[in-house]
Protein backbone atom coordinates (compact mmCIF):
# COMPACT_ATOMS: atom_id res chain seq x y z
CA UNK A 1 0.00 0.00 0.00
CA UNK A 2 2.81 2.41 0.89
CA UNK A 3 4.49 1.72 -2.46
CA UNK A 4 1.28 2.49 -4.36
CA UNK A 5 0.75 5.77 -2.48
CA UNK A 6 4.41 6.75 -2.87
CA UNK A 7 4.32 6.03 -6.61
CA UNK A 8 1.09 8.02 -7.07
CA UNK A 9 2.53 10.99 -5.13
CA UNK A 10 5.76 10.83 -7.14
CA UNK A 11 3.88 10.81 -10.46
CA UNK A 12 1.71 13.77 -9.36
CA UNK A 13 4.70 15.80 -8.15
CA UNK A 14 6.59 15.12 -11.40
CA UNK A 15 3.67 16.23 -13.54
CA UNK A 16 3.17 19.41 -11.51
CA UNK A 17 6.86 20.26 -11.81
CA UNK A 18 7.04 19.56 -15.55
CA UNK A 19 3.87 21.47 -16.38
CA UNK A 20 4.15 24.48 -14.05
CA UNK A 21 5.58 26.67 -16.81
CA UNK A 22 2.73 26.04 -19.26
CA UNK A 23 -0.12 27.10 -16.93
CA UNK A 24 0.46 30.81 -17.54
CA UNK A 25 0.03 30.29 -21.31
CA UNK A 26 -3.47 28.81 -20.88
CA UNK A 27 -5.32 31.38 -18.75
CA UNK A 28 -8.81 30.83 -20.22
CA UNK A 29 -9.08 27.04 -20.06
CA UNK A 30 -11.10 25.55 -17.17
CA UNK A 31 -9.17 24.90 -13.98
CA UNK A 32 -11.65 23.19 -11.63
CA UNK A 33 -14.78 21.03 -11.85
CA UNK A 34 -17.23 19.27 -9.53
CA UNK A 35 -18.77 15.98 -10.65
CA UNK A 36 -20.94 13.03 -9.74
CA UNK A 37 -21.05 9.54 -11.26
CA UNK A 38 -24.58 8.72 -12.39
CA UNK A 39 -23.83 4.97 -12.54
CA UNK A 40 -22.95 4.94 -8.82
CA UNK A 41 -26.25 6.68 -8.06
CA UNK A 42 -27.97 3.81 -9.92
CA UNK A 43 -26.49 1.45 -7.29
CA UNK A 44 -27.77 3.78 -4.50
CA UNK A 45 -24.22 4.99 -3.82
CA UNK A 46 -23.94 8.74 -3.11
CA UNK A 47 -20.73 10.14 -4.61
CA UNK A 48 -18.92 13.37 -5.31
CA UNK A 49 -15.73 14.19 -7.16
CA UNK A 50 -13.57 17.09 -8.13
CA UNK A 51 -11.02 17.63 -10.85
CA UNK A 52 -8.39 20.34 -10.96
CA UNK A 53 -5.60 21.46 -13.26
CA UNK A 54 -2.05 20.21 -12.84
CA UNK A 55 -0.69 21.45 -16.17
CA UNK A 56 -1.70 22.44 -19.67
CA UNK A 57 -2.78 18.89 -20.62
CA UNK A 58 -2.98 17.24 -17.19
CA UNK A 59 -5.54 17.20 -14.39
CA UNK A 60 -6.08 15.41 -11.08
CA UNK A 61 -9.48 13.75 -10.58
CA UNK A 62 -10.45 12.65 -7.05
CA UNK A 63 -13.75 10.89 -6.40
CA UNK A 64 -15.30 9.52 -3.24
CA UNK A 65 -18.27 7.21 -2.69
CA UNK A 66 -20.11 6.25 0.46
CA UNK A 67 -22.94 3.71 0.62
CA UNK A 68 -24.50 3.23 4.06
CA UNK A 69 -27.77 1.46 3.18
CA UNK A 70 -29.25 -1.77 4.50
CA UNK A 71 -31.74 -3.33 2.09
CA UNK A 72 -34.58 -5.80 2.65
CA UNK A 73 -33.97 -9.56 2.97
CA UNK A 74 -30.67 -9.05 4.85
CA UNK A 75 -28.95 -7.50 1.83
CA UNK A 76 -26.34 -4.79 2.21
CA UNK A 77 -23.80 -3.07 0.02
CA UNK A 78 -22.10 -0.80 2.55
CA UNK A 79 -18.77 0.66 1.50
CA UNK A 80 -16.71 3.76 1.10
CA UNK A 81 -14.22 4.27 -1.75
CA UNK A 82 -11.72 6.92 -2.76
CA UNK A 83 -10.20 6.89 -6.26
CA UNK A 84 -7.61 9.53 -7.27
CA UNK A 85 -6.56 9.70 -10.91
CA UNK A 86 -3.98 11.69 -12.88
CA UNK A 87 -5.27 12.39 -16.40
CA UNK A 88 -3.52 13.30 -19.63
CA UNK A 89 -5.72 15.10 -22.19
CA UNK A 90 -4.97 14.58 -25.89
CA UNK A 91 -6.41 17.95 -26.93
CA UNK A 92 -7.32 20.50 -24.23
CA UNK A 93 -8.04 19.68 -20.61
CA UNK A 94 -11.75 19.16 -19.87
CA UNK A 95 -12.42 18.48 -23.56
CA UNK A 96 -12.22 15.31 -25.66
CA UNK A 97 -10.16 12.15 -25.14
CA UNK A 98 -8.05 11.43 -22.05
CA UNK A 99 -6.02 8.62 -20.50
CA UNK A 100 -5.58 8.18 -16.77
CA UNK A 101 -3.60 6.39 -14.08
CA UNK A 102 -5.72 5.78 -10.99
CA UNK A 103 -5.41 4.32 -7.52
CA UNK A 104 -8.20 3.12 -5.27
CA UNK A 105 -8.84 2.25 -1.63
CA UNK A 106 -12.11 0.99 -0.14
CA UNK A 107 -13.59 -0.58 2.97
CA UNK A 108 -16.70 -2.74 2.53
CA UNK A 109 -19.38 -4.78 4.32
CA UNK A 110 -21.57 -6.67 1.82
CA UNK A 111 -24.12 -9.46 2.24
CA UNK A 112 -26.98 -11.21 0.48
CA UNK A 113 -26.07 -10.16 -3.06
CA UNK A 114 -26.66 -12.66 -5.85
CA UNK A 115 -23.23 -12.09 -7.39
CA UNK A 116 -19.83 -13.65 -6.73
CA UNK A 117 -21.25 -16.24 -4.27
CA UNK A 118 -22.30 -13.58 -1.73
CA UNK A 119 -25.95 -14.60 -1.48
CA UNK A 120 -25.57 -16.64 1.73
CA UNK A 121 -22.53 -14.94 3.28
CA UNK A 122 -21.30 -11.58 4.53
CA UNK A 123 -17.88 -10.23 3.59
CA UNK A 124 -16.16 -7.41 5.44
CA UNK A 125 -12.73 -5.99 4.67
CA UNK A 126 -10.75 -3.57 2.54
CA UNK A 127 -9.12 -3.34 -0.86
CA UNK A 128 -6.46 -1.27 -2.57
CA UNK A 129 -4.85 -1.13 -6.00
CA UNK A 130 -4.67 0.87 -9.18
CA UNK A 131 -5.05 0.81 -12.93
CA UNK A 132 -5.34 2.57 -16.27
CA UNK A 133 -8.38 4.28 -17.72
CA UNK A 134 -9.67 5.91 -20.87
CA UNK A 135 -12.45 8.44 -21.24
CA UNK A 136 -14.13 11.12 -23.29
CA UNK A 137 -15.47 14.50 -22.12
CA UNK A 138 -18.33 16.27 -23.95
CA UNK A 139 -18.94 20.00 -23.38
CA UNK A 140 -22.68 20.72 -23.06
CA UNK A 141 -22.51 24.45 -22.31
CA UNK A 142 -20.50 27.13 -20.53
CA UNK A 143 -20.44 25.24 -17.23
CA UNK A 144 -22.02 21.82 -17.84
CA UNK A 145 -20.34 18.73 -19.27
CA UNK A 146 -20.65 14.98 -19.27
CA UNK A 147 -17.94 12.34 -19.53
CA UNK A 148 -17.71 8.58 -19.89
CA UNK A 149 -14.77 6.63 -18.50
CA UNK A 150 -13.74 2.99 -18.24
CA UNK A 151 -10.69 1.45 -16.62
CA UNK A 152 -8.92 -1.81 -15.95
CA UNK A 153 -6.73 -2.49 -12.99
CA UNK A 154 -5.62 -4.52 -10.01
CA UNK A 155 -7.12 -4.82 -6.52
CA UNK A 156 -5.77 -6.59 -3.45
CA UNK A 157 -8.70 -7.61 -1.21
CA UNK A 158 -8.47 -8.62 2.46
CA UNK A 159 -11.71 -9.96 3.93
CA UNK A 160 -13.44 -11.75 6.77
CA UNK A 161 -16.25 -14.14 5.82
CA UNK A 162 -19.36 -14.64 8.01
CA UNK A 163 -22.33 -17.03 7.64
CA UNK A 164 -24.98 -14.27 7.52
CA UNK A 165 -25.41 -10.50 7.59
CA UNK A 166 -25.65 -9.92 11.37
CA UNK A 167 -24.90 -13.11 13.22
CA UNK A 168 -22.39 -15.90 13.57
CA UNK A 169 -18.73 -16.26 14.14
CA UNK A 170 -16.18 -15.59 11.47
CA UNK A 171 -15.82 -18.56 9.09
CA UNK A 172 -12.47 -17.50 7.69
CA UNK A 173 -10.30 -14.60 6.73
CA UNK A 174 -8.76 -14.42 3.33
CA UNK A 175 -6.88 -12.52 0.66
CA UNK A 176 -7.79 -12.30 -2.99
CA UNK A 177 -6.10 -10.59 -5.91
CA UNK A 178 -8.25 -9.28 -8.74
CA UNK A 179 -7.37 -8.08 -12.24
CA UNK A 180 -10.12 -6.77 -14.50
CA UNK A 181 -12.57 -3.85 -14.82
CA UNK A 182 -11.81 -1.37 -12.04
CA UNK A 183 -13.55 1.84 -13.05
CA UNK A 184 -16.76 2.71 -14.86
CA UNK A 185 -18.41 6.08 -14.98
CA UNK A 186 -20.84 8.42 -16.65
CA UNK A 187 -20.15 11.69 -14.86
CA UNK A 188 -22.30 14.82 -14.79
CA UNK A 189 -19.89 17.74 -14.40
CA UNK A 190 -20.12 21.38 -13.35
CA UNK A 191 -17.04 23.22 -14.65
CA UNK A 192 -15.75 26.28 -12.78
CA UNK A 193 -13.58 28.41 -15.05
Amino acid sequence: MKRVLFTLCFVCASIVFLNAQSLNEDLYAPKFALKTNLLYWATTTPNLGMEFTLGRKTTMDISGNYNFWNFSDHKKFKHWLVQPEVRYWFCDRFNGHFMGIHGHYAEYNVAGLKILNMEHFRYQGNLYGGGLSYGYHWILGDHWSIEATIGIGYAHLKYDKYPCDKCGEKIKDGIRNYVGPAKLGVNLIYVIK
